[in-house]
């Protein structure tokens, strides 16, 4: 390497002020990115023009409080693991999506997910589909709803001899409503071991 003949480009060398001014500026890159994220889902929905012109209240996301989900339990109650809410469908009343598992003193049970939604005349929440069955044996993580669509990885297993506490499959899958259905997406080659 040959050195600099002309002392005004002495500042191209790097010195340790110049390293800590660097990790400095990333810190505080990091840091501001920490604090400016997307939002998540939530039940909040924008108000909407009524007929008359006033602004209408949005409908609150049905709870899961009460609901029977067809789920057997046995002697033990269903968990809700996890929930949330957002217009599925389109037609400006939230629906919400459930993660619902028994309450097992042991093991991993099985986990269920249901679309809940309320009757137009504002009656209590239903089950009107059911994503995942329990009978499937698979476990629920990383479950978000975004843009009226469902996301989850789903751990399975390979076969009836894999032990519950072990899965050994892992597959992403989303849900969407094509207007008369969910339908389930899995991108090709996502299962792994």
């Amino acid at each position: 390497m040959q050195p600099s003949a002309v002392p005004e480009l002495a500042h191209t060398r790097a010195r340790p002020i110049h390293w800590v001014a660097t990790a400095t500026a990333v810190a505080g890159v990091v840091a501001l990115s920490s604090l400016v994220r997307p939002g998540s889902a939530t039940a909040a929905q924008p108000t909407t023009p009524a007929h008359d012109g006033t602004t209408a209240a949005a409908a609150a996301p049905p709870g899961t409080t009460g609901v029977d989900f067809p789920l057997e339990c046995g002697p033990v109650k269903a968990v809700v693991a996890r929930k949330a809410s957002g217009d599925l469908d389109g037609d400006g009343r939230p629906e919400t999506v459930a993660v619902v598992h028994c309450d097992a003193p042991m093991g991993t049970p099985p986990d269920g997910v249901y679309v809940l939604t309320r009757g137009a005349d504002g009656g209590g929440p239903r089950v009107v589909a059911t994503l995942v069955e329990p009978r499937q044996r698979l476990t629920v993580t990383d479950f978000t709803l975004r843009a009226r669509t469902v996301t989850a990885t789903l751990l399975g297993y390979s076969s009836d001899s894999v032990p519950s506490c072990c899965p050994d499959l892992k597959t992403p899958a989303t849900w969407r409503w094509n207007g008369s259905a969910f339908l389930r997406s899995t991108p090709a080659g996502a299962h792994s071991v």
